[in-house]
């Protein structure tokens, strides 16, 4: 590959091909157990499909700065059993019907087993991780874990209830940014980089998450159910309040608040519908809000890779923001 700005995501994956067709293998072999029903719920996951985002940024991030060898595979699919363990535990608690355009693993298995699947995920993709023999890699991994955890609990607190901007933005980050952030770590310790480079990828994934998160909660409200895969306006079915609505919240007028709070407060569209919730969101310039700041946060984390030499996998680095925030599912 040219050392051309890379500008589609064909090239970026042609870049990583071999890596990733590497990372899926691992995660394959990993995840397979001697209880059938683990097996089969990892499998059927797996084969769910998914943009193996996380692993890539860890991939791109050792690239960058010169690490080769198999760890950043194996930590890779460590990401992905990570990602794919929430996934399980998340359609339990937000008591989901599809995934991905399929049924979800709960309604599949029960919540019973899916609970134990996801629980045995973590703990093989920890087993995993410490034949590294590196405490930061273990570190890192029990950080993001622990705010992983606390952004489900802080999130079902706070179900039927109305947030503020910065809430908000805390919450996305232990629910989706941190899991970027500590990909682009991980990258960054298997290549010995030094404590600031570290910083600066760190919050390269950070920023990405972020705005990978607000595309995905306006995506939510404004794409069909056939490209989201699932029922459209999800989030405000459960109760929750993503940027878009917070923004209306804030700016709208009385009615148009209290109509918003009457569907986060019943969990449902029954008294005001998801057509009515739109019109407000788009008077009151809602969608482009959140997605000017998702723009924002994009802005920031290709300016934080001024610290990375450059390379055809910097400016893959360069390009994944774009992605993030001009994607349509």
């Amino acid at each position: 590959m040219s050392t051309a700005a890379i500008t589609t995501a064909k090239e970026v994956f042609d870049l990583l091909h071999d890596d990733l067709v590497a990372v899926e293998r691992e995660f394959e072999r990993l995840s397979a157990s001697e209880v059938d029903s683990i097996t089969e719920i990892a499998g059927y996951l797996r084969e769910g499909g998914g943009k193996r985002i996380r692993p890539a940024l860890l991939l791109l991030a050792a690239k960058a700065l010169g690490h080769t060898g198999s760890s950043s595979v194996r930590l890779g699919a460590v990401i992905e059993m990570v990602h794919t363990a929430t996934l399980v535990h998340d359609d339990i608690i937000d008591v989901a019907d599809i995934r991905r355009g399929r049924p979800s693993t709960n309604t599949q298995w029960g919540n019973s087993k899916c609970v134990l699947a996801g629980d045995w995920l973590y703990m093989q993709a920890f087993r995993v991780a410490l034949e590294e023999r590196n405490f930061r890699i273990l570190d890192l991994l029990i950080s993001l874990t622990q705010q992983m955890v606390e952004g489900e609990l802080l999130q079902m607190e706070c179900l039927g209830n109305a947030l503020n901007e910065q809430e908000y933005h805390e919450l996305i980050y232990r629910k989706t940014a941190c899991l970027f952030r500590v990909s682009m770590q991980l990258g960054c310790v298997l290549a010995g980089a030094s404590a600031p480079m570290e910083e600066a990828l760190g919050e390269y994934g950070r920023n990405l998450g972020l705005a990978f998160q607000i595309v995905d909660d306006v995506l939510d409200l404004t794409a069909s159910e056939a490209v989201l895969g699932k029922p459209t306006a999800s989030d405000l079915r459960e109760g929750k309040a993503t940027l878009a609505v917070v923004h209306a919240l804030e700016h709208g007028n009385a009615q148009e608040r209290a109509d918003i709070l009457a569907v986060i407060e019943d969990h449902g569209l029954e008294r005001v519908g998801h057509e009515r919730i739109l019109a407000i969101l788009r008077r009151n310039a809602s969608l482009d809000y959140a997605i000017q700041v998702a723009d924002a946060h994009a802005e920031a984390a290709r300016n934080d890779l001024a610290i990375l030499p450059d390379s055809e996998f910097k400016r893959a680095l360069l390009w994944v923001p774009d992605f993030v925030v001009s994607r349509e599912k």
